[in-house]
């Protein structure tokens, strides 16, 4: 179903992705760090929905579709090195910090930091070239809002 999208994201020099593929690529590597622990929350797949409706501007029926094609995509796609090196070189620098935070949104979702995840999140950070510092600053405005 996603074997076009996946062969031009994974390609040896992929162009910049269009916004709906962009849109695509970072609900699945939501979805992926959701079911790194072995279960995905209900609590996972609403805030999945909820950034995404926040991101892109989306009513709650688009959330749900894109979450839904998301998780399809995430069924699908190479293992997360690739992927995720992959969404590197086919998003923009200024997006990655972004997606950063939203993963950690996730993780911290169902109120468990568990280490299955924060492994993931540490390994997926490292691949979209953002430094430990800066996630750990992403963590902290994710934890800062739910604090508040």
């Amino acid at each position: 179903m996603f074997a076009d999208f996946l062969s031009r994201l994974t390609a040896p020099d992929p162009a910049l992705l269009p916004d709906p593929d962009a849109r695509l690529a970072l609900g699945a590597l939501l979805v992926r760090i959701a079911h790194s622990d072995g279960e995905y929350a209900h609590e996972e797949a609403e805030r999945i929905e909820r950034i995404l409706a926040a991101r892109y501007g989306l009513s709650p029926f688009e959330a749900t579709d894109l979450r839904r094609r998301s998780e399809a995509l995430e069924g699908e796609a190479p293992d997360t090195v690739r992927f995720t090196r992959a969404i590197k070189d086919a998003v923009a620098y200024e997006e990655r910090e972004g997606v950063v935070e939203a993963l950690w949104d996730v993780v911290l979702a169902d109120g468990i930091r568990d280490e299955e995840e924060d492994g993931l999140l540490r390994l997926v950070a490292k691949l979209l070239g953002v430094n430990d510092r800066d996630s750990a600053l992403a963590r902290q405005r994710v934890e800062a809002r739910r604090a508040g």
